[in-house]
């Protein structure tokens, strides 16, 4: 088979794009190199929950049917609502494939992959975020064994006895550590620079923001400089995260760790420093909601409540900044210190000097190659479920122009 445009893979953005190539009547496959939501499936843990409400959960003509509007979809049913999703577009899906290789061949390309050389005019890469594990080579096996990326942690019961500790304050740092805690273990959390926001904010969740105020349709040109990962939750039924009330929990918060010295894990002294710059981001995405509403008039109440910090305990002043992990009987580590990229198969000159493709919305200088799914694409939204038909939307469009 020689399709038109060849799509690897079908997590959310591979699916999107399969649906609006069908809308255009454009012939395609879509390559996976395990199950659809193959990521969702094998690199979340078991008691992950998305932190989109399941009113926003979307792709195109597709919202998320869920019995509970106010909540948030657990992993196992994103990945059901992925897997019908691409039952409803009938999306030609072969999984269990895997692209070895990508080059330019001709007027199209030509991809080696575990079932023999594929041929396409057009190819879409749909590979996401999410392809490498980062973990910094600070802390020695010898001194803690058991080290684990995020990606490969599934529930308390499967680490060994013991204390943990939860390195990164993202998304996933939270909720694991709080899962962690909840579950009855010692937890440590390295605390490093995040951004933090209300879960509710004057009525709406704070996604539902980011769409009323346009937030969403942010342009790469215009991506804030703060880099810092976002800190929100869906887990126990959504909630802001704060993490001055994980240490009145008995969390025991640190600074970013340094490195490992003399037997200790070391830690900065930057923990106050973190949690001013959580907070700084948590008033002023209010600042922007309170200021949306004043210019478009909207009949929304103030809600001084949210506004309201927790306080600071006292002996998070004193925070360690050295811990030898048998004294504290910490027994494993888990890295949630994000993703890379890896795009060392494809053999097509389109990537700068730090291996990112360079593109312009998802579309190359290469005739015919397409990227699809990445942070910011386009816009601030290209990367998640509800933002990316979108993109996909564009990039069929310009194949199918392209093609007539």
């Amino acid at each position: 088979m020689t399709p038109e445009t060849l799509i690897i893979g079908a997590g959310q953005a591979g699916l999107a794009m399969s649906q609006q190539l069908s809308k255009r009547g454009r012939p395609h496959l879509v390559l996976e190199r395990g199950r659809i939501a193959e990521r969702w499936r094998s690199e979340r843990w078991d008691g992950l929950h998305f932190q989109t409400p399941n009113p926003l959960v979307m792709l195109p003509d597709f919202p998320l049917n869920h019995p509970n509007p106010a909540g948030f979809a657990t992993r196992d049913e994103i990945v059901d609502y992925l897997a019908a999703y691409a039952r409803f577009i009938e999306a030609p899906v072969r999984e269990g494939v895997s692209v070895t290789s990508l080059r330019r061949e001709g007027q199209g390309f030509a991809a080696e992959t575990s079932e023999g050389p594929m041929r396409a005019r057009n190819v879409v890469v749909a590979t996401g975020p999410f392809q490498t594990a980062t973990i910094p080579s600070l802390i020695p096996a010898t001194a803690i064994p058991t080290q684990i990326h995020a990606r490969d942690y599934k529930a308390p019961a499967g680490l060994p006895d013991g204390g943990v500790l939860v390195v990164g304050a993202g998304a996933s740092g939270s909720q694991i550590a709080h899962e962690l805690l909840k579950a009855g273990r010692r937890v440590f959390l390295s605390v490093s620079k995040h951004r933090r926001a209300p879960r509710t904010y004057r009525g709406h969740d704070h996604i539902w923001w980011w769409i009323e105020t346009g937030m969403d349709k942010t342009p790469p040109e215009r991506r804030p400089a703060d880099r810092a990962p976002l800190v929100h939750t869906g887990a126990y039924g959504g909630g802001t995260i704060d993490f001055r009330d994980f240490a009145r929990q008995g969390m025991v918060l640190l600074g970013h760790v340094t490195g490992f010295e003399d037997g200790a894990v070391t830690f900065a002294d930057d923990l106050l420093a973190n949690l001013a710059h959580g907070d700084a981001g948590y008033h002023a995405f209010m600042d922007l909601v309170d200021a949306h509403i004043a210019r478009t008039g909207m009949d929304l109440p103030p809600d001084p409540a949210a506004r309201a910090l927790s306080p600071t305990p006292d002996w998070l002043a004193d925070a360690p900044t050295r811990l030898d992990p048998r004294d504290a009987g910490i027994t494993s580590v888990i890295w949630c210190t994000g993703y890379g990229t890896d795009f060392g198969w494809i053999d097509i000159p389109v990537f700068d000097d730090r291996g990112q493709p360079r593109h312009r919305q998802g579309i190359t200088a290469v005739r015919g190659l397409y990227f699809l799914g990445l942070p910011f694409l386009a816009k601030m939204s290209s990367s998640f479920l509800f933002g990316v038909g979108e993109d996909a939307e564009r990039l069929a469009a310009h194949i199918d122009g392209d093609a007539s």
